[in-house]
């Protein structure tokens, strides 16, 4: 049986749905998850990662765990190793012999940036200590990062972002959760760490375009300051994590533009673009 966390998410829902048409059994664990959200046949159970009492009774019969670094760890970072710490060894206790956690490319590319960043990596150091088989998955921005400019492109088909002309090869959620459907079933990844990214460099503007695109409407985009953004992420990022965010998407390092050829090599496939994301959710925009 497999378990993964943060089910209902981006990665997670699509990853849930893999591993079921697979014939694996799967439960999945999300804080306000219902049998809705899952495909028939699918164990569900509402559980928050912060709490590792709470997350036991998924680990039962398990053979293998999806972890991600999540909202919940980062609000518990006062002992953020203590708390990936017990899921692991309940998850090792139960049976479990293997993990693959979703991290982050900035671990990597800007250690000691943030809280955020040493809260990752002492996860990933828990996990590397977990004694069971890891496999670390450390993707760059998320096309899904586009959901941020639904409301606007619906109400006034416009989209607001700044440094409109800085590329990042920003990568689909659904590749991410087919690498993590092969690491989880398929022997050979114990050990390795994957850096994930979509095919080439994009840029805001390019994004909106694309957007537009798969409405068959054109966006108007406006380039904000950088502090005309900063204002507009406080609002729901904590400040470390704005400064950060906005460093990567405005000076990012050559590491973080880089093309990696992982997800080609491990699916067999080209990564998906942007604008097949876009294609496929034009709906969320209309």
């Amino acid at each position: 049986m497999i378990v993964v966390t943060g089910a209902t998410g981006n990665v997670g829902r699509t990853l849930v749905r893999l591993l079921t048409e697979a014939g694996e059994p799967v439960t999945a664990v999300s804080r306000k998850i219902t049998e809705s959200d899952v495909p028939r046949g699918v164990r569900v159970l509402a559980a928050d990662l912060a709490d590792p009492a709470g997350l036991r009774p998924a680990l039962d019969g398990a053979g293998a765990l999806f972890l991600l670094i999540s909202g919940d760890f980062v609000a518990a970072a006062d002992s953020p190793g203590g708390v990936i710490g017990r899921v692991l060894d309940d998850a090792r206790s139960a049976g479990a012999g293997r993990v693959v956690l979703l991290s982050s490319q900035g671990v990597a590319t800007r250690p000691g940036s943030s809280s955020l960043g040493s809260t990752a990596r002492s996860i990933e150091d828990a996990v590397r200590r977990s004694g069971m088989d890891w496999t670390i998955l450390r993707p760059g921005g998320f096309d899904s990062n586009a959901y941020a400019w639904a409301e606007s492109v619906r109400a006034r088909r416009a989209v607001a972002a700044p440094f409109g002309d800085v590329g990042l090869p920003f990568i689909d959620p659904d590749d991410i959760a087919e690498v993590a459907a092969v690491a989880l079933r398929e022997d050979g990844h114990a050990g390795q760490v994957y850096e994930l990214t979509g095919p080439a460099l994009t840029t805001p503007r390019q994004r909106a375009e694309a957007i537009g695109e798969a409405l068959g409407e054109p966006i108007r985009f406006t380039e904000q300051t950088r502090e005309e953004a900063r204002a507009q992420m406080l609002r729901f990022m904590p400040e470390p994590v704005v400064e950060t965010t906005l460093s990567i998407i405005g000076e990012p390092t050559p590491a973080e533009r880089r093309v990696s050829p992982d997800v080609e090599r491990l699916l067999g496939r080209t990564p998906r673009t942007f604008a097949e994301w876009a294609r496929r959710n034009a709906a969320a925009f209309r």
